[in-house]
């Protein structure tokens, strides 16, 4: 009896032992292994963030009201004549004459069609006008019969009113045409301008002779404010001249941009390194060597991907994180992702032998 409870509390001891021995490994792994020569443990050593990094930048902003306009013949002006569209036929009759075809240049006053009518053809309105002008030099007839034929005359031709170009023949001859009917489009494709209805918010904001792009090479300025607010839409009307020689076409549909404010020199943050947390604040993360931290900044003007900010210890140059940005603690150490790409050991791809 004696050597089996012997036996029994050896084992029972041993087991003890066992249990020890791997309940103080499992403590030693979980808790990240044995303390360092200062004392602390693993669980102390700071995590290292990797992140993508860039700098901050002197450069020229502008704030914009975007908007899409349409290129038209520009309206008259105290000046200037509008600078054209479509011509309408004084008088019901059938087109005799076409004297010109659409894409031809043509001069102020030029015959453009020629009408004949139930009174009276071109050809004898034409020579009557003639007959009457010398009845008149020998004091003949009246003047008011000199007027008459010439107000007949006049009633049975399309004449350009500006010197342009013949966009477009709305009739041939034989075509019966009735009065006010469209025959021909005449525009001076010089005197262009884009015309866009902007909503009355951003239109508040934009003022005379402010700069006005239109697509990516033309570049104008603001030339009409329309005082008043379309009730339809809610929008206001802005025309501006097209410059000449703009390649610009009638009737194009283009984007524009009108530029209300002029940041030179300002401090400017990649967009994707101003983070805006939960509460409306704006940070980016400052670099210093292998450490990185949050700088508040407030921010302005957004353009090409770049942010205008103002904070603290903020200068031309300065490193900071752009991918990683986002969710980064408020101190950490870093890693630039360009330098752990260097220091990846290259592997040989050459098949063994």
């Amino acid at each position: 009896m004696k050597l089996k409870s012997l036996i029994i509390g050896v084992a029972m001891l041993l087991c003890a032992g066992l249990a020890i021995f791997a309940l103080t490994k499992w403590h030693r792994e979980f808790s990240g292994g044995d303390d360092d020569q200062s004392g602390g443990t693993k669980d102390d050593a700071e995590a290292v963030i990797t992140v993508q990094t860039g700098t901050l930048r002197r450069l020229t902003l502008h704030r914009y009201v975007n908007g899409f306009g349409t290129i038209e013949p520009a309206p008259a002006t105290a000046d200037h004549p509008a600078a054209g569209g479509p011509l309408s036929s004084p008088s019901a009759g059938v087109v005799a004459k076409v004297n010109v075809i659409a894409g031809q240049e043509v001069k102020a006053g030029e015959v453009l069609v020629e009408l004949n009518s139930g009174t009276a053809s071109y050809d004898y309105a034409k020579m009557e006008v003639e007959r009457q002008k010398k009845l008149y030099a020998d004091q003949n007839t009246s003047l008011k019969n000199l007027q008459d034929a010439e107000a007949q005359f006049a009633s049975l031709q399309i004449v350009a009113p500006i010197s342009g170009t013949v966009t477009r023949i709305a009739v041939k001859p034989g075509s019966a045409v009735d009065a006010n009917a469209v025959i021909a489009d005449v525009i001076d494709l010089s005197r262009l301008a884009v015309s866009a209805q902007i909503p009355a918010d951003a239109a508040r904001e934009v003022n005379l002779n402010e700069e006005l792009q239109i697509g990516d090479s033309n570049t104008t300025s603001v030339a009409f404010i329309s005082p008043t607010v379309e009730s339809a839409d809610g929008t206001v009307l802005v025309r501006a001249m097209v410059p000449p020689n703009s390649g610009l076409r009638p009737g194009a549909f283009v984007p524009l941009k009108i530029i209300t404010d002029t940041r030179t020199n300002c401090l400017a943050a990649p967009a994707e390194s101003v983070i805006t947390d939960e509460d409306g604040k704006s940070f980016v993360v400052l670099v210093k060597g292998e450490e990185a931290a949050q700088a508040p900044v407030t921010t302005g003007l957004r353009e090409n991907g770049w942010v205008e900010i103002a904070g603290n210890n903020l200068n031309d140059g300065a490193k900071i994180v752009t991918v990683g940005a986002y969710g980064f603690p408020d101190k950490a150490r870093i890693r630039d992702a360009k330098t752990a790409a260097a220091e990846l050991p290259t592997t040989n791809s050459a098949p063994e032998k």
